[in-house]
Order: C-alpha cells, then structure tokens, then sequence
C-alpha cells in the first residue's frame, strides 16, 4: 500500500509549537536574565518612550513580562495603576515574582498573548516587550489586545523584525537547507497594516538595528538557549544536532567573521505604538473558551 503525505507548506513551516515555546522558556527561567543584555536595553528604551506620552492608567498589563523587568518600570511609572504580568511560561513569572517581591500586588498571570483571558476594555495600556514574534496569527493576537483596550487606551511595544538573525539565518541554509532554524519576523510595515485592520488608530512605527558581537558559535547558541530562543518551528529537524551538522554551521557562519576577529549577530528591532479609538472594540466571539491558569 502507498501513502501520500502532503507536503507542508512554507507558512506552516514556521508555525511555532506553543507547548515547545513554553518549555523552552521554562527551562530558561533561572538563566535568562544573564544571558538577556539586548532584551533589557530595548525593554528600558520602550519605558524611556512612555516619557513622553500623557496617560495615567488605572490598568496596565506587561503581555510577555518574562522576569518581571518591563512589570518593574511600568510600577515605578505608574505606581497608583493596578499591574498585571502575563507570561506563556510559569516558571518565568515565578522568577518575576521572586524578584518584584512578595509584598508587591503586581497579578501574575499565565496565558497566551494570542488570547488574552481579560475582560473586554479592561486596560488602560497594554505595554509588550520582544513577545509577538513568539504568536503565530498576528492579526488575532492584536485584535485581542485591542479588544482589551479601553477606549482611549494605549498599545506600546516591540518586536523584532527580519532581519533578525540573519547572519546564522543564511548560515543554516548553507549547512541544512532543508529545515527551519530560525523563527520568521514580520516586517514592520505589515505590522503597521495589522495594527490598522484591528481597529487601531494612529499606528506609529519605527526600527532600529542592533549587532551583538561574539568570539564563537557556540557562545552565540549558548545564549539563545539560556534565553529560551530555541528552534520550536514545525519545519524543524526532528533528530539530534550532531557534530557534523554543528561543524559545518559554524564553517558558513565563518564568512560573517568581522576584521576585529568577531561574530556578528544582527537584530533588527521594531518599536510600536498606537491607541484604541474612543469607540468599543468588537468583543470576543461567542463560543470561544479561554483558560486561565493561575502561577502556582
């Protein structure tokens, strides 16, 4: 008897396994902030933006809160608001706990950015810090974040773009082209055109390009492990990585070695923010069930 398998398409290729995601992060929890320079340094630049808005909020969520860095500025910012952190992984929010302190009435949350378990115009801002790259249906996750949004609210936020990674992007499909290794990004003017489809006014978008240097590969995997960016595509091999496989990645990424003996490692970072219209957003669809799982 023959089977036919159908092939995957490209867009189900980079489809991310949430449960791999979760897992991942979870294993990162105690390591992340060490490994996280460039995840801090744009979290702070996007606090530093909220400088130069008008808006008191009575209440804020950090969607993505990882440790609890963003949590922690959005309270010195606004210390009367009631905060809220949401995180995938619980084992992150336990770290962010830990760290803001047991005394502190920030909710820590464990859900999905893809749907959100609050109530319609229940927050006066919504801050999100390098977490939509980590959602596979960017117009549904930023309908619910509109739908969350009280009129008049605000969407504050980063992401990353594609050129991300490019360097070991290209190396990979030198070494193994015939898997996914690398996360998609969306351009920034398709976020922009999203935001825009989700009812959003006044979109504003911009980017920047930050390269971090390393001495070798395997410094460079190590901290994307100990941040929890590790490969959870659909189209990704299924064995092990062998040495082979590693040594021939680590030859085509040797054509990115710099005249100062580095390796660079690219990221193009995209800043966004834009507000929810006086008028109510759609609510969620009938029917549709969103669990809530409280941080043990």
């Amino acid at each position: 008897m023959l089977f036919w398998r159908c092939p995957v398409r490209e867009t189900d290729r980079y489809r991310l396994d949430k449960r791999r995601v979760r897992a991942a992060f979870d294993r990162a929890a105690g390591t992340y902030d060490e490994a996280a320079p460039l995840q801090h340094e744009v979290c702070d630049r996007l606090l530093e933006r909220l400088e130069w808005v008008k808006l008191e909020p009575a209440r804020v969520l950090d969607a993505g809160a990882g440790t609890g860095r963003g949590t922690r500025g959005l309270r010195r910012r606004y210390p009367r608001a009631q905060r809220l952190g949401l995180d995938l992984s619980p084992a992150m929010l336990r770290e962010a706990r830990r760290r803001d302190g047991w005394w502190r009435r920030t909710r820590w949350v464990c859900g999905d950015l893809e749907d959100l378990p609050f109530a319609d115009g229940a927050m006066g801002l919504v801050f999100s810090n390098l977490a939509l790259q980590w959602c596979n249906d960017l117009d549904r996750t930023l309908a619910d974040v509109r739908r969350v949004l009280a009129p008049g609210g605000l969407f504050m936020f980063t992401t990353f773009g594609p050129d991300t990674l490019r360097e070991l992007r290209t190396a990979w499909q030198t070494a193994d082209p015939d898997h996914v290794h690398v996360n998609a990004f969306v351009d920034m003017h398709d976020i922009g055109d999203a935001l825009v489809r989700a009812g959003f006014a006044d979109p504003v978008m911009d980017m920047e390009m930050i390269v971090l240097t390393y001495p070798d590969l395997a410094r460079l995997m190590a901290d994307l492990r100990a941040i929890g960016a590790t490969n959870a595509n659909r189209g990704r091999g299924r064995g092990l990585a062998t040495r082979a496989r590693f040594e021939a990645l680590a030859s085509a990424y040797e054509v990115f070695r710099r005249p100062d003996g580095a390796l660079p490692a690219t990221y193009e970072v995209v800043y966004g923010h834009a507000w929810a219209p006086e008028a109510p957003a759609p609510g969620r669809p009938r029917g549709r069930v969103i669990p809530v799982h409280p941080v043990p």
